[in-house]
């Protein structure tokens, strides 16, 4: 389940559960972008998370991951499969971090252990793409984004604008 609605399920058993929920409701749902060069698994993994909650939005090539990181809406989440057409990752990585340092990123790759390569030092998780991998990924995902609320709540990681870079 997605970090809002595990939130909005456990908080109407405390007193301010009302309260909390009505502001939980008025935030937006989290954004993720997916990115992937298979179309099915792109679809499949968009309508799992839409399922959960979330806004989705697809690429399916380096160019267009780039382009949502530069010109289009916030976004919250990264799933990106490291064997992305026209785009060496290690450099696609540092280009996300670059950006929005902030960004959680989640690498969904076949062999994790190819994939560790790809990272070098920036901050993602990696998730093994297996038959049923799914559940791993929705926890994972759940997991980043509620640390990244946690810390935007605190006020760090200011992101830049994707219209002002």
């Amino acid at each position: 389940m997605g970090g809002e609605l595990v939130e909005k399920t456990s908080l109407h058993e405390s007193p301010d559960a009302s309260r909390h929920a009505l502001k939980l409701q008025h935030r937006r749902s989290p954004t993720i972008l997916i990115a992937d060069r298979n179309p099915h698994v792109r679809e499949f993994l968009g309508r799992e998370l839409r399922a959960e909650g979330y806004e989705v939005r697809l690429a399916k090539n380096g160019r267009e991951v780039l382009r949502w990181i530069y010109h289009y809406e916030p976004l919250d989440l990264v799933i990106l499969d490291p064997d992305l057409p026209d785009a060496s990752d290690g450099p696609l990585l540092e280009k996300l971090n670059d950006r929005i340092p902030t960004l959680p990123v989640v690498v969904h790759a076949f062999g994790i252990d190819d994939a560790a390569s790809y990272a070098g030092s920036l901050p993602v998780v990696f998730v093994e793409k297996a038959g049923n991998s799914i559940e791993n990924l929705k926890k994972v995902v759940a997991e980043m984004l509620l640390k990244r609320r946690a810390r935007q709540s605190q006020g760090e990681g200011e992101e830049k604008s994707p219209m002002h870079p």
